[in-house]
């Protein structure tokens, strides 16, 4: 006899494959209710951005493609969350409900809140890890604590680190004989109503196929050189697979058995130490998780807690010339007009950006991680929060705050011959490699042969980066005073 009907939430974790909540349900033989549910204002003040949302809408069309061909659909609802499942729960007849794991403070609370009441209700709960190697409570420090340094937190879930194989991709789902009423997707309102997403499109294939394709791609080509390349945004040197993890179009089990099988079999020179590399940045994104499951407030206070007197700058004007990429530094404006465009930047210059903005400009962070979530379509709340604190020298194993990064020499450095600059600054395409990072220093003759005109064509620097330098490092002394 067939199992009563059971409900899959689907939340980040938009795939078939190793998918252990969607597993465990057709694992008892149940009929299976796939079920999505918008309710943004239970994420607290991290709803998703806009340009995530853009991802969102994509990757939920991908999904229910991939449901149909299995000869089920996606069941689309509005929140709130409990009334909607508890709708689906009498609509189907379903006894249980099975869901993965999420990790931010505001969903922790919302899920412990529906678990209870859903277990109130004599309904069956399961909820699994889909999202983690190692959840964020089974690694401790000797004392018991959590980890706040990377490398002994990594080492640690190294030394119990044997992840599973990946679970299966199920044949065939049995689906309810009479659906409950549900939205159609564009009733979500997830796309802008103004298309400004071309440039995403082009860049990105969201859903399962696209993140399997994305890391294929990757173990076949970059990885060999990942080591010694991955800082060089001129070049298609990294995965690119970080919003796929996020929506969890991809797990990180599978990217771990995958390419530690292709590192370890892969005879080009540099495979080896790249597929190390890699994992190790797999494994900066769960220390990120650990971190803010431990430290929950991070979102918005830093971590160390004197920064919270530190004496930022109140200025307008210069975010948003920073959000723009108007400030007349090359790459940190390549970097910002790229983010605009594709939704996404390369890491390296997502330090050099942030830097500039807290330490040049003496922004709050908390402005920078904003700008980032509103528009990176990998806005995780872990990685953004980590991120932002190190740069800021505010959080858990961070860049000590003297560490400025110099925004000439960082792309003189990695973007040597300007190859990334005149891709997303294309008004200074024509300046020659001397003078791409610092256009202000060519002489007239040079910058009229480029037909680049500084202040109309492109800006001078808003701020002198030496004097801005030591402005930031007077006010953290004196803060490091009052520590």
């Amino acid at each position: 006899m067939m199992a009563r009907p059971a409900i899959v939430w689907f939340r980040q974790d938009l795939r078939l494959t190793d998918n252990p909540a969607l597993h465990a349900a057709v694992a008892r033989g149940a009929t299976v209710v796939p079920l999505f549910i918008w309710a943004p204002d239970e994420e607290g003040r991290w709803a998703p951005g806009a340009a995530a949302r853009w991802w969102l809408h994509q990757s939920l069309s991908a999904l229910d493609s991939d449901l149909r061909a299995l000869g089920s659909r996606l069941l689309l609802l509005r929140g709130p969350s409990l009334a909607a499942l508890r709708a689906v729960l009498r609509q189907t007849g379903a006894t249980a409900v099975f869901w993965n794991r999420r990790y931010e403070p505001a969903v922790v609370a919302r899920d412990a809140e529906i678990e209870r009441a859903l277990r109130a209700d004599g309904v069956e709960v399961e909820s699994a890890n889909a999202a983690l190697l190692v959840e964020p409570w089974q690694v401790a420090t000797k004392t018991g604590g959590p980890y706040q340094v990377f490398t002994p937190f990594w080492r640690a879930c190294r030394a119990q680190l044997a992840p599973s194989r990946p679970l299966p991709r199920p044949q065939r789902l049995d689906a309810p004989t009479v659906w409950p009423p549900g939205l159609d997707l564009a009733d979500l309102r997830l796309e802008p109503a103004i298309d400004w997403a071309a440039a995403m499109r082009a860049a990105w294939t969201p859903g399962e196929d696209g993140a399997h394709a994305r890391l294929e791609e990757f173990a076949r080509g970059p990885i060999a050189g990942y080591a010694e390349r991955r800082d060089v945004p001129g070049e298609a040197s990294t995965s690119r697979l970080s919003p796929h993890l996020h929506f969890g179009e991809i797990g990180p089990r599978q990217i771990w058995q995958h390419i530690d099988v292709a590192g370890a079999g892969d005879a080009r020179p540099g495979a080896v130490a790249g597929a190390e590399k890699f994992l190790a940045e797999v494994g900066w994104r769960e220390f990120a998780h650990h971190l803010l499951f431990h430290f929950p407030e991070t979102p918005e206070r830093p971590l160390r807690s004197a920064f919270a007197a530190f004496p930022w700058a109140n200025d307008a004007v210069a975010l948003r010339a920073w959000q723009r990429g108007q400030t007349g530094y090359p790459i940190v404006d390549a970097g910002l007009r790229e983010l605009w465009a594709t939704g996404w930047m390369h890491n390296r210059v997502r330090m050099i950006v942030a830097s500039f903005l807290v330490k040049d400009l003496r922004l709050p962070w908390q402005d920078g991680a904003a700008w980032f979530w509103e528009t990176l379509v990998d806005a995780d709340l872990a990685s953004n929060t980590l991120g932002w604190q190190w740069t800021a020298g505010c959080g858990a194993d961070a860049a000590p705050y003297f560490r400025v990064f110099n925004p000439i020499t960082q792309g003189e450095k990695f973007d040597p011959r300007g190859t990334y600059v005149r891709r997303w600054v294309p008004e200074l395409r024509e300046l020659p490699d001397a003078v791409v990072h610092k256009p202000w220093t060519a002489n007239a003759c040079t910058l009229a042969a480029a037909g680049v005109a500084l202040g109309s064509d492109y800006p001078r620097p808003i701020v002198d980066h030496a004097v801005a330098r030591e402005q930031a490092l007077a006010a953290f002394a004196r803060l490091n005073g009052r520590e």
